[in-house]
């Protein structure tokens, strides 16, 4: 897959982001998977078998399955799992693919769930050129996996210490998207100058952090219209938005819909 263009990946249309029902199992089908399937775990506890191999699994675990193989899992009822899962096909012959199974730390996850919430958004919402960037984005996802498996710890880009500091504050405001988060602010936290931290946020995150800001607060403003039955009004008040067709019009900018569409 590292050299495979992106538009040799087939999108297929078992895809989504769950939060799984305490009784839920993934069961071992008589038939093998007929194709490939990117698994990631955002939070909960569980265990995944796979190939005679038991794995235990929380926030961070990553399989990528393959054609022929019969996975299963389950999970802890009082910790259910929260994942993705994203089918795909591949029409071209495949010589070089992820490792099977990673737990991916605290630096990685950040810029690996943006891109896994992406994809899923990009095929959910009727978005110009959607399939294509969401290719573009699987190919990204894929790339990162095989980075990870090949690269040494030496060869990573900054110190650990710095590339921590910056992912730990990106983590800070997907968490806190409601907070009037201000620069210097989110500087002092990573112990950085504000000049420095915003370009090295920018270098390691991919955006400014005024961008992540607003996309972070995009995001949640999403799941609250869709899953937590709060209005527009609502969402723009918890999500510190003064200004509700400032928030509606910033809102359509970024998804290509309005809120009370989305709703």
């Amino acid at each position: 897959m590292l050299h495979l263009p992106p538009t040799s990946l087939k999108l297929l249309p078992s895809f989504a982001k769950i939060s799984c029902e305490p009784g839920w199992r993934w069961a071992k089908r008589e038939k093998p998977l007929a194709n490939y399937d990117l698994f990631y775990v955002w939070s909960g506890e569980g265990e995944v078998e796979l190939n005679d191999k038991f794995y235990s699994v929380g926030k961070g675990s990553c399989f990528v399955f393959r054609p022929g193989e019969h996975p299963c899992a389950t999970h802890n009822p009082q910790k259910p799992l929260v994942l993705t899962y994203i089918h795909f096909d591949v029409t071209e012959p495949v010589t070089v693919i992820p490792e099977s199974y990673r737990v991916l730390d605290d630096t990685e996850t950040v810029d690996f769930e943006f891109l896994l919430s992406r994809y899923v958004r990009l095929l959910l919402v009727n978005t110009f050129a959607g399939e294509e960037e969401a290719q573009l984005v699987l190919k990204q996802l894929l790339l990162r996996l095989m980075r990870g498996d090949i690269q040494a710890p030496a060869e990573q880009k900054g110190s650990n210490q710095l590339t921590e500091a910056i992912h730990e504050v990106a983590n800070y405001i997907r968490q806190h998207p409601g907070k009037p988060h201000r620069v210097e602010d989110l500087a002092k936290r990573a112990q950085l100058s504000p000049r420095y931290f915003s370009i090295k946020f920018k270098e390691m995150i991919g955006m400014s952090v005024q961008t992540y800001i607003i996309r972070m607060r995009i995001e949640r403003a999403q799941h609250l219209l869709m899953h937590a039955g709060m209005n527009v009004t609502e969402v723009a008040d918890a999500l510190g938005y003064r200004d509700i067709f400032f928030f509606s019009r910033q809102f359509k900018q970024y998804t290509g819909r309005s809120p009370s569409e989305i709703r």
